[in-house]
């Protein structure tokens, strides 16, 4: 029997079509896929691929069921530096992609693009990574990004593309020959879905100001300087507010811990906000969102608060220069001064309300003009259809 006709065959058996493919898709937490990459899963099922999510398990699980994916739970430390734990890792995605043989993976976040690169490249099945942040690594010196950049350069070598979130993330992969020009992808980020963040009415002048920062509550995010800034800005215009709302990640290693944010409640630097299910309640009462980063990818938080016509204060920083336009949607502060974001915070309060609310409209206007879903979705269809088209090329011509 010929084996493509009995692939076939198996594909319809298992609920597809004898045209259907199978997509795996692998990330560090099953909630980035639902909060972030929703709307390319979404197409992949109406183009009529079979999806697989592949992740450690979380509440979102259900939802991604719903939408009709299979799920498989990966077991992973996604923040250690354990090369034992990372060689068992790789491992483990090798054998679920020899089980599974997806025609097409798609990976977001470090581990999974580096690992599981490595484990499709020994199955050679295509592989089709998104850099969306840089990480700790990149952040540092010495033998910790060397580390990283050989890995990197191991892992992407015979990777058909690499998409990145950023121009400059791209310009650096490709200078320091972790990736070739051709394979360099450039995306808006993950997209943003402009109808569910529409723009909400700018909050009234009698209210205080509100400062908002959205980050897991990290080093690298800038909390220590937001606070900072809170407290000079404070002094001149006490009645601002400054909130932080995110997540205390204990697992990650410049993690800043419920001790430290409950001391700074206490001094009433900021406000605690905790974590939420939607953010678009907090962003609507803000007057601004906040983002201090000391890199990013494509920040999340600032598109979805652009989309919602709040004005930006960000740091002068790869991934955050890309959404904020200093004097334009918001403004831009020196990465590491919380004195910088403090007079960025004043320059902006100094503003009249009109003026802030006008900043808000050209972020909203350079969302639907630059960082729609639908930009997305569009930039992932052309390598999935060149890949499947390779895939399908070496089927034939190994069986028939």
């Amino acid at each position: 029997m010929n084996m493509t006709t009995h692939l076939e065959r198996q594909a319809v058996q298992a609920g597809g079509t004898a045209e259907s493919t199978h997509i795996l898709v692998t990330v560090n937490q099953a909630w980035n896929i639902w909060n972030f990459r929703r709307a390319v899963i979404q197409a992949l099922l109406e183009d009529g691929h079979r999806v697989t999510v592949l992740a450690p398990p979380d509440a979102t699980v259900p939802n991604l069921e719903r939408m009709g994916c299979a799920f498989i739970p990966l077991a992973m430390d996604s923040k250690g530096l354990n090369p034992l734990r990372d060689l068992a890792l790789l491992r483990r995605m090798r054998a679920m992609f020899s089980a599974h043989r997806p025609d097409v993976i798609l990976s977001y976040t470090i581990k999974n693009n580096i690992y599981g690169a490595l484990a499709a490249r020994s199955l050679r099945i295509p592989f089709l990574p998104n850099v969306s942040g840089l990480g700790t690594a990149f952040l540092s010196q010495g033998l910790l990004r060397r580390v990283a950049e050989g890995l990197y350069r191991a892992a992407f070598a015979s990777v058909p593309a690499v998409f990145f979130q950023n121009g400059e993330d791209r310009a650096l992969f490709i200078e320091r020959r972790l990736v070739r020009e051709d394979q360099a992808r450039l995306l808006p980020g993950s997209g943003i879905d402009l109808e569910r963040f529409a723009p909400a009415d700018y909050p009234l002048a009698d209210a205080p100001p509100v400062f908002l920062l959205i980050a897991r509550l990290l080093r690298d995010k800038g909390v220590h300087e937001f606070v900072e800034a809170a407290g000079l800005v404070k002094q001149i215009h006490p009645g601002a507010r400054f909130q932080l709302l995110g997540a205390v990640d204990a697992q990650n290693r410049t993690a800043i811990d419920r001790v430290t944010v409950t001391a700074w409640e206490q001094s009433g630097a900021v406000e605690y906000l905790g974590t939420c299910d939607d953010v678009r309640e907090h962003i609507a009462p803000a007057n601004c969102v906040v983002l201090p980063s000391y890199r990013e990818g494509a920040p999340r938080t600032l598109i979805e608060a652009a989309a919602m016509a709040r004005p930006l204060i960000a740091t002068d920083v790869p991934g955050c220069r890309s959404v904020v336009e200093d004097g334009v949607n918001g403004f831009l502060c020196e990465v590491r001064s919380g004195k910088s974001l403090a007079q960025a915070c004043l320059r902006f309060l100094a503003l009249p309300r009109e003026q802030q609310a006008a900043l808000g409209r050209a972020g909203r206007t350079k969302m639907e003009r630059e960082f729609g879903e639908a930009r997305v979705i569009a930039a992932y269809r052309q390598p999935i259809a060149e890949s499947l088209g390779r895939t399908r090329s070496q089927l034939k011509g190994a069986f028939a």
